[in-house]
């Protein structure tokens, strides 16, 4: 961070080195530092999608933006907040459901007790199948108590339940715009909420547009990821092998060791060892097969070698549930539901050796099936801390909010240790790996495309 210095010259004050320095980030990123705030209405868009069932999960994605709330206030900007939580949109009936329990009460409650900070949540009128049509002109009344600082903040809806928030048409343009006139400025802090949705995307057509502070720390640690110190070990996990194709493709080509896990891990094995494995699909054996060959060349999967076999996934249930060992494997074999791995496989020589010996941990990984079989997640917890040296990033929601569950102590000791970053979107993260550039990302370029734009306007004027 830059040091103070006294306008008149004198050293009346001195300012303290934070251990973090300049984060450099591509010139063309409009930052929040830049931007013009006071007076200003500011529409910020963060991930606060750490709800379910009405309760908080983790805190950590929202604390992480409240430097960008403080520094918009800070700075003489009135916030208008807005988070998408869960997923309303019903895919095979196409409705929004707008349910209490995907609402972000409880993230605008957490606020006021963290903050002492008063805010207010517009009621909008809701259909039965398409969620919120239109931002109701009753929200000028907040706005004005905002200016006049009657209240901190407005906290709008979950963004999903507006029907032009994932529209691609009529819907989503009345949306963007009716959107951009509540505001001055926008400023994205949503990294995790890659996808290019009406408040992460189309709306920085409309007004003046910058990254946040988390965007701005997120997009710079990723470039560690892209370009790290080796040796490099990532781990990643899932429950679909398909949907990991394009990561795990770039991901082998920058690793020293690929770790895998979850259903991801069950489909390498079935089209390694021609066995199957209950719970894995028949075509994701198939695009498996891919991997399995360039592994035979490259060598980089450190394949953990005990697993645990259940019979149900109902629990953990005494006599339902056994360890079995890859070495055992053999073609037309069959297995039930394999839905952990069993804490020795991180105890053997060769995946020890290779964990200590690492300068860069990448982690996209929930190991087992929770909240049963977590004793695999654990002991990789435990055996990635030991490595003290190497530069530590996990990333995703599930990862962050079982490393804390199962390691509440290791969890507060990585937010202030510099050799771990949390990334608030490990999907995000993948996905940066995918496309070999975090600036390449759709809402990222939204950002870059808008200062262009005004830039121009600001010439021709």
């Amino acid at each position: 961070m830059a040091k103070y210095n006294s306008e008149n010259g004198l050293r009346v004050g001195y300012s303290v080195e934070d251990g973090i320095g300049e984060v450099e980030i591509d010139p063309r990123l409009p930052l929040l530092q830049d931007a013009d705030l006071r007076d200003k209405v500011v529409l910020l868009r963060v991930d606060h999608n750490v709800v379910k069932k009405g309760k908080i999960l983790d805190q950590y994605r929202i604390d992480v933006t409240l430097p960008t709330m403080y520094n918009i206030v800070e700075r003489g900007g009135r916030p208008i907040i807005m988070t998408h939580i869960g997923r309303p949109y019903d895919k095979k009936t196409k409705t929004i459901s707008t349910l209490q329990d995907e609402s972000v009460d409880a993230v605008v409650a957490y606020l006021q007790r963290k903050l002492h900070i008063k805010f207010a949540v517009p009621r909008f009128s809701t259909t039965e199948k398409n969620g919120i049509l239109d931002i109701d002109t009753s929200i000028n009344w907040l706005i004005h108590d905002l200016k006049s600082r009657k209240i901190g903040g407005i906290y709008l809806p979950n963004s999903r339940w507006f029907a032009g928030e994932e529209d691609k048409g009529d819907k989503l343009n009345r949306f963007v715009i009716q959107l951009s006139a509540l505001a001055d400025v926008y400023v994205n802090d949503a990294f995790g909420s890659w996808q290019p949705h009406g408040s992460t995307y189309h709306i920085a057509k409309y007004l003046p547009s910058y990254a946040g502070l988390c965007m701005q720390g997120e997009l710079y640690h990723v470039q560690s990821v892209l370009n790290p110190s080796k040796p490099f070990v990532a781990i990643v996990a899932g429950a679909k092998y398909d949907t990991k194709i394009g990561p795990l493709k770039e991901i082998y080509k920058k690793v020293d060791k690929l770790v895998l896990g979850g259903l991801i891990y069950n489909t390498y094995l079935c089209a390694k060892y021609g066995v199957k494995i209950a719970g894995v699909e028949e075509s994701d054996i198939e695009l498996a097969k891919e991997l399995v060959e360039q592994d035979k060349l490259h060598k980089k999967i450190l394949e953990l070698q005990v697993l645990v076999e259940t019979d149900t996934l109902e629990g953990r249930f005494e006599g339902k549930f056994r360890t079995i060992d890859v070495k055992d494997f053999a073609p037309g074999q069959t297995y039930k539901y394999v839905v952990d791995v069993d804490p020795v496989s991180f105890e053997r020589d060769e995946v020890k050796q290779e964990m200590n010996s690492a300068k860069t941990i990448f982690v996209n990984a929930v190991m087992g099936l929770m909240p049963h079989f977590w004793h695999g997640t654990s002991k990789m917890d435990e055996v990635i801390d030991k490595n003290r040296s190497a530069q530590k990033f996990f990333g995703g929601g599930d990862t962050l909010q079982t490393f804390k569950s199962l390691h509440p102590a290791l969890y507060e000791a990585a937010l202030n240790n510099i050799k771990y970053y949390l990334f608030t979107g490990g999907g995000t993260v993948l996905k940066v790996i995918e496309e070999g550039d975090p600036m390449g990302l759709e809402t990222v370029k939204a950002l870059i495309d808008n200062k262009a734009n005004y830039f121009k306007r600001s010439q021709n004027n």
